[in-house]
């Protein structure tokens, strides 16, 4: 099991104040999709994988370069308007994509694919949705993506900590 927040690279900020490299690095799509995950996940996996709305398009590319093939999404209603040009983003997608056989979860443990939660740090993604993976998946191996902490259970990856660590 795979759970990504990709560094997605924004080609646009109306100040230097406002970008997101001033946050934490980013990375371009192609940076992103040659990424060895395909190579990593055994012959059946499942990727949660987050985008925002304005990288819909690209996460897409991104599954199909990992070697996923795209099931479905869920939202998260971070009921606080942020930035945007077309809309006033208040969501993010968590799109779900296997390759392989891999089942999805028990009916106990399927959710409305809306969840609401305040947004908090800035691209903090709430706990809910990693707890959850613990619930519906207890005995999976799970690799989280440019993750920021030691999560227990996990093998988490990222920058933010010293390097690939298992929890």
């Amino acid at each position: 099991m795979i759970y990504a927040d990709p560094p997605w690279k924004y080609d646009f900020s109306r100040s230097d104040s406002r970008k997101i490299e001033n946050q934490y690095p980013t990375m371009t799509l192609e940076e992103i999709k040659q990424l060895p995950v395909e190579e990593i996940t055994k012959d059946s996996a499942v990727l949660y994988l987050w985008a925002t709305a304005p990288k819909a398009e690209l996460a897409y590319e991104v599954i199909k370069a990992w070697g996923f093939e795209y099931k479905t999404e869920a939202i998260w209603d971070k009921k606080v308007k942020g930035m945007g040009y077309w809309w006033r983003g208040q969501h993010e997608k968590l799109l779900v994509a296997t390759k392989g056989k891999f089942s999805p979860p028990e009916p106990q443990f399927r959710e409305n694919s809306i969840y609401s939660q305040k947004r908090g740090k800035h691209s903090k993604k709430p706990e809910h949705y990693r707890d959850w993976i613990n619930k519906a998946f207890p005995e999976t191996k799970k690799l989280e993506l440019f993750a920021r902490e030691k999560v227990e259970g996990w093998t988490v990856w990222g920058n933010e900590i010293d390097k690939t660590q298992e929890g």
